[in-house]
């Protein structure tokens, strides 16, 4: 139970180099990308006094380090800024939209779940049959299939051409089924290989053959001896592909 304390105070700690890191890389990123900010704020008919103005009021005129260390400084304190577009504050941009977000990664996770669970059981009870070769076609497209392609795809096929779903919006179930479909797709195939692969493993161990043995129903042997020790990879797999999917976000909402 030590080791295991300490072991969870390494993890906590190593957040703080991380974090520092990812910060580093992209404020350095954001200082190679072309344009200027002052730039974007004054406005086209800005003058190149007011360029300037604008530029030392964001203190963009001062050394990098001493940016980096303003920003910091800031972000320890809850204050990320003001959006160069909106010129609110960027905590409130995030918050308006960050239930959004929320909403449709909570979605596209469950109907990830939902389809990936399915389709890795049944491709693990009926191993190299046509059903099996069918589901690692599937996964293998969803994991290749960019969610902006998928994403206009889907709006094409069900929205334009159908009229069955809207295209843009948000506020009822039927504007969130493109989304989440979309968003989800990826995410339901890497859940459906891993649910596959461990269930695989776990039919083959010599408590399901007893069990077997003993007559008891197929689907009994598979959904409370297989399928409860075969979810315990799977479950480690969804927290992760839960982050993925509150990242993506961005581009499905964008679409």
């Amino acid at each position: 139970e030590q080791d295991g304390s300490q072991y969870k105070d390494l993890a906590v700690l190593a957040i703080v180099p991380v974090l520092l890191g990812v910060s580093v890389l992209v404020f350095a990123i954001l200082k190679m990308v072309p344009g200027d900010p002052a730039r974007m704020v004054a406005g086209l008919d800005a003058t190149e006094e007011d360029i300037v103005l604008i530029r030392h009021q964001l203190g963009l005129d001062r050394p990098l380090p001493h940016q980096f260390g303003a920003f910091l400084a800031r972000a320890f304190q809850g204050d990320f800024g003001r959006s160069i577009r909106s010129r609110r504050p960027v905590v409130e941009e995030i918050a308006a939209r960050l239930p959004a977000t929320v909403e449709l990664a909570v979605a596209s996770m469950l109907l990830a779940i939902l389809i990936g669970m399915t389709t890795g059981v049944l491709a693990s009870i009926r191993p190299y049959t046509l059903l099996d070769n069918a589901s690692i076609i599937l996964a293998i497209s969803g994991v290749s299939m960019p969610v902006f392609w998928l994403g206009l795809m889907l709006m094409l096929v069900f929205s334009v051409k159908l009229g069955l779903l809207p295209t843009t919006g948000r506020g009822s179930l039927l504007h969130l089924i493109l989304p989440a479909v979309t968003l989800g797709a990826a995410s339901s195939a890497i859940i459906a290989r891993m649910v596959r692969a461990s269930m695989l493993e776990i039919l083959g161990q010599d408590y399901v053959r007893t069990a077997r043995a003993k007559g008891l129903a197929e689907a009994r042997v598979v959904v409370r001896h297989a399928l409860k020790n075969a979810l315990i990879p799977a479950v480690t797999v969804v927290g992760l592909q839960f982050g993925y999917l509150l990242c993506g976000a961005v581009i499905t909402e964008t679409v």
